[in-house]
């Protein structure tokens, strides 16, 4: 996520596709509440400099009550909640290896399931310009990465403090290994990284290829568009998440829109949607470091406000299901068929209810259709970008928890707890 202060001003409106009737609230955009929040991450050296971004879901195999959120805090670290969401443990990030250099800052996180007989956490730390690695156990988390580990994009410590670093992430097994999806902040690439076991029980990996998504794009009207961006900077990747039964990956490009292609990283990638911004022209001013639109053309889609964000889908049995991106601009998630051409099927908000506040600017998300605890529909866990009630000069963060039978009742859709196992 960059500043809003730098995102391009953005539309307020949008339309239905296909006539799909308008869900609950008259805006077209429908309304849930969370049953839980995580307690609130404070951005500063009082509260440990934790910045909340990106969760992830881990099963426990035996009981499903013991079932844990795991969240990402940047320069704090991970922090592990149960599914009341109190908090059972913190593991900070890696210290800066010299004085000049950048500490741990840990972005996305993703769980892998019985690699070499254990659970891992996965962890994009941009701030080094690695992977972290964590083996679970009994939601019990434990630093396995290997020491000698290599940088994913860098090719040295000077590079690694330029700041083009492993930013995104996403998980993905198949038959030949178990990967990691990476993007580069400042860039349009994504790497496939391999985890690789090594002796005494540790974890390294290796990069084994990487693709570029496109920086400029040709409009109907001919012409040439890029989104407005600092100077040297490309439209970035963040929110990615692979369909694992299809070996399909999805990656939102920030100020572009959502992409589909191979886990693999072979073939031509197609753009499922667009941000609403696409092809809007925008003037960057070095002095106030925000970009001035131009007039939009109308070549944008109408139910992604940039920037587009955290990615994750809902199984359901014989293949389909649904995708669900976060909307950071307007604070809202949209949700599309997983199957076919990915048709748009609506749009939600996250709201305040009884105290617990809503999520605002979300990053990063998880969804899982199994029945865990009190969620027995299932578990959608969103990043709260906006936590509340504001402090004066203090950015609040957190993570709030949502049945996902209540997004479903909302928009719809269908509940299926017995459609997928992350475990399978």
């Amino acid at each position: 996520m960059r500043p809003l202060s730098r995102l391009l001003l953005a539309a307020t409106t949008f339309s239905l596709v296909g006539g799909l009737a308008l869900p609950a609230s008259g805006s077209g955009v429908a309304t849930v509440y969370p049953e839980v929040e995580t307690p609130a991450l404070y951005d500063d050296d009082a509260g440990g400099n934790a910045n909340g971004d990106d969760p992830a879901i881990w099963v426990d195999p035996s009981d499903s009550d013991d079932s844990v959120v795991i969240g990402t805090a940047k320069k704090a670290g991970l922090f592990v909640y149960d599914l009341d969401g109190r908090q059972l443990q913190h593991l900070p990030a890696p210290a800066a290896p010299g004085p000049d250099d950048e500490p741990g800052r840990f972005n996305n996180v993703d769980v892998v399931y019985g690699f070499g007989g254990r659970d891992l956490a996965v962890v994009s730390d941009r701030g080094r310009d690695q992977l972290r690695i964590y083996a679970i156990s009994d939601g019990h988390l434990t630093d396995v990465t290997d020491p000698s580990a290599p940088y994913v994009f860098s090719a040295d410590q000077q590079q690694v403090n330029d700041a083009e670093t492993a930013y995104g992430l996403t998980t993905w097994k198949d038959s030949t290994g178990t990967y990691a999806l990476v993007s580069r902040r400042h860039k349009t690439s994504i790497g496939l990284v391999r985890l690789v076991a090594e002796a005494g029980g540790t974890v390294s990996y290796q990069l084994v290829r990487t693709l570029s998504l496109p920086a400029s794009f040709t409009l109907p009207n001919g012409q040439s568009w890029a989104p407005c961006m600092e100077p040297d900077e490309l439209a970035q990747v963040e929110g990615m998440v692979v369909d694992q039964e299809k070996d399909v990956l999805y990656a939102a490009q920030e100020d572009v829109g959502i992409w589909r292609m191979s886990a693999d990283l072979t073939g031509t990638p197609v753009l499922v949607d667009k941000v609403k911004e696409y092809g809007v022209p925008g003037t960057y001013d070095p002095a106030t470091e925000e970009c001035t639109p131009g007039a939009d053309p109308g070549y944008g889609g109408t139910h992604l406000t940039a920037d587009a964000e955290g990615l994750t889908i809902y199984y359901r049995e014989d293949g389909k299901g649904y995708l669900l991106a976060s909307s950071q601009g307007d604070s809202t998630f949209a949700a599309y068929r997983r199957e076919g051409a990915n048709a748009y099927l609506g749009q939600f908000r996250i709201s305040e209810k009884d105290g617990v506040d809503g999520a605002e600017h979300s990053d990063g998300s998880t969804v899982l259709n199994v029945p865990l605890g009190d969620f027995d529909e299932g578990l959608f866990v969103a990043h709260d970008g906006e936590g509340t009630p504001a402090e004066p000069d203090r950015e609040i963060t957190g993570f709030k928890l949502v049945s996902w039978g209540d997004i479903a009742d909302q928009l719809d859709l269908d509940v299926d707890t017995d459609g997928w196992d992350p475990r399978d």
